[in-house]
């Protein structure tokens, strides 16, 4: 350590300064206690020597080395290694394997320079040296100065060379102090070396900055390994231990700093082989989440299709395989009854349970929604009891709900050889299951109340009937499964239910009704929606009914929202509902043509109807012909 420059007082000053600063963030500031508390350790030691230079070794005649004032001066180093690392602990989120391998590099290609430029000093200084002590003395100072120096680089590099104003400021104020004594020994034993020179200066600026530093607040450091601040100060620091090897072939350079440089080397091939590593780990994570579905852990689609793809070349007479598709009969109720987080959940548990299920016979899979799927490596013989396996773990039962499933089977090659064939004749045998299962408890609901709405006014069969026709194709248009499907059709063979309590005389009245009429007729959708209820298993259609004559801008009733507030299904309905009843005949007007009553829901789209709507509709009646007969439309 130097200052000889400087006054002696103003010199010790300044380090006790800088003491007390850590002294008092250590107290003040419990965070980072530990790390500050080892600093004013570090710095009390250099502010020690000093006192003790001035005050003891200054009188004598022969100073005496090593003196306690270089003890200190030596433990001015450890101390300040250990808050270093433990900051940098503190300041860092996360120090992974990928850091520190590139603290290292950093770490011993700076030490290598170092060693390059001042070691043959510290060679030419031990030379003078005689006994054991002066020897480990006049050592322990440029190593010291070099750990120094590849503990701050190290730093910085565990940092992602991001380390933020109080790493930067000690970092930059521990690099001037080994920098300066590093210039000290070069100067000294060149016979260079002039007091008040430039070298003087470092000393007490990299305190200042160190003092400056213990003011500043503790935010810990996130490592973003993005930006050319990455690489390239990484490739600059390995490219300097390249430099001193290759001096060192020169016989330029000491063997400590070859020993460096090589050591930095070794310490590269070590980062790029855990980068390898790394990055296939990360592709090998990134294909698996890219099959794999997030919810239930299952085989997602792409991977159903892979492997699907892969059995069916495989697959032989001998050695069948059976996909089974699989959609679940009410998860939409279950989902709209109690909302999303209790469908995912729902959908986590029968996947799980259906892993279990289908166990080494096969793989499960979630290709989405509410859709499952098993490929099972059996025999036709043990693919029966295999499938009744899976249905059984897919179905949950409440007091309230029955979420089951429809299922259709395909053997490959018997029934299928392609991806695409297999798929199909699945789906099919699937969606006849379900046609099958819905033909019984809902469907005859639907088919009494139906009768109903037969004997109270054939004409409102006739036209419910039509309604459901067209907004069946509308839906199947905009990409709605089966099961929304199917309570749309039923919606818009129910959507008049209602009217079977408004009064006669009003529901055939061959004049425009009056307002207190209007206000009776208004009543129909929520009486439809009370009389389908009855049946729990129609509550889901009752919402549509309630809807059908919402509008777009929120001017419909009964309830007046607007947008996509109103169901998809409804806005469906009310399309279809308004055309079929401009192109039928009624007791108060004539109908219109199909063209015509086209361009009215045209006219009508983005006020009283669903612009998506309207257009879909558009697109599957062919409303660019010439006017057609409403049949023929429909």
């Amino acid at each position: 350590m130097g200052g000889a420059g400087l006054d002696d007082a103003a010199y010790a000053a300044v380090v006790v300064l800088a003491a007390v600063a850590c002294g008092v963030r250590c107290v003040r500031v419990p965070v980072e206690r530990r790390a500050w508390g080892m600093f004013t350790v570090a710095l009390s030691c250099w502010a020690a020597a000093e006192l003790h230079s001035i005050l003891v070794l200054a009188d004598m005649e022969i100073t005496p080395f090593p003196s306690l004032s270089d003890v200190f001066f030596v433990a001015f180093y450890p101390a300040c290694l250990l808050g270093l690392v433990d900051l940098v602990q503190h300041r860092v989120r996360a120090i992974g394997m990928a850091l520190v391998l590139d603290g290292l590099v950093a770490a011993l290609a700076v030490c290598a320079v170092g060693a390059a430029l001042v070691f043959d000093s510290v060679i030419t200084t031990l030379a003078e040296g005689t006994g054991t002590l002066p020897f480990v003395f006049n050592l322990a100072y440029p190593v010291g100065d070099l750990v120094l120096l590849g503990a701050v680089a190290g730093a910085s590099s565990l940092t992602g060379w991001r380390p933020g104003r109080t790493l930067a400021a000690l970092g930059g104020g521990l690099l001037l102090v080994a920098f300066g004594d590093g210039a000290y020994l070069v100067q000294t034993v060149a016979g260079t070396y002039a007091e008040g020179g430039w070298v003087d200066a470092t000393w007490p600026m990299g305190l200042a900055l160190v003092a400056w530093a213990a003011g500043q607040p503790a935010r810990p450091v996130a490592v973003e390994f993005d930006g050319w601040r990455m690489l390239a100060l990484p490739i600059g620091i390995s490219l300097a231990a390249v430099c001193v090897l290759t001096a060192a072939q020169l016989g330029e350079v000491n063997s400590v700093a070859t020993v460096l440089a090589l050591m930095a080397v070794l310490a590269i091939i070590a980062r790029m082989v855990w980068s390898l590593h790394d990055n296939n780990r990360l592709l090998a994570a990134a294909r698996t989440e890219a099959l794999t579905d997030p919810l239930t852990g299952l085989g997602n689609r792409r991977a159903l299709l892979v492997d699907l793809e892969r059995a069916a070349r495989a697959a032989t007479a001998d050695a069948p395989v059976v996909l089974v598709l699989c959609d679940l009969d009410g998860f939409k109720d279950y989902n709209d009854t109690f909302g999303h987080p209790a469908g995912d959940a729902l959908l986590h548990r029968r996947g799980r349970a259906l892993r279990q299920a289908v166990g080494r016979a096969g793989t499960a899979y979630r290709p989405g929604g509410d859709e499952f799927c098993v490929l099972l490596q059996v025999s036709d013989a043990g693919a029966e009891a295999q499938i009744a396996a899976c249905v059984d773990a897919l179905t949950e039962e409440t007091e309230r709900r029955v979420v089951r499933p429809s299922f259709g089977a395909c053997v490959v090659p018997a029934e299928a050889r392609t991806v695409n064939e297999a798929l199909r004749v699945a789906d099919e045998r699937m969606y006849a299951f379900k046609g099958r299962r819905r033909s019984s408890g809902r469907r005859q609901s639907v088919d009494v109340l139906l009768g109903v709405l037969r004997e109270r006014e054939e004409d409102l069969h006739e036209h419910s009937s039509g309604v459901a026709e067209l907004a069946l194709r509308v839906g199947r248009r905009l990409g709605m499964g089966a099961e929304e499907l199917e309570e749309i059709a039923w919606a818009a063979e129910l959507h008049d239910i209602g009217k079977v309590a408004v009064p006669e005389h009003i529901l055939n009245k061959p004049a425009p009704l009056s307002t207190a009429e209007w206000g009776e007729m208004h009543k129909h959708t929520i009486i439809g929606e009370r009389i389908l209820r009855a049946a729990p298993a129609l509550a889901p259609v009752g919402r549509l009914v309630r809807a059908s004559h919402e509008r777009w801008d929120g001017r419909g009733y009964p309830d007046g929202v607007a947008g996509e507030d109103i169901p998809l299904g409804a806005r469906i309905v009310a399309v279809c509902d308004a055309f079929d009843a401009m192109t039928s005949d009624r007791p108060y007007r004539a109908s219109i043509g199909a063209a015509a009553a086209v361009d009215e829901l045209r006219r009508c789209a983005g006020t009283q109807f669903d612009p998506g709507v309207v257009e879909a509709f558009c697109a599957e009646v062919g409303a660019g012909e010439p006017d057609v007969p409403v049949a023929q439309a429909a």
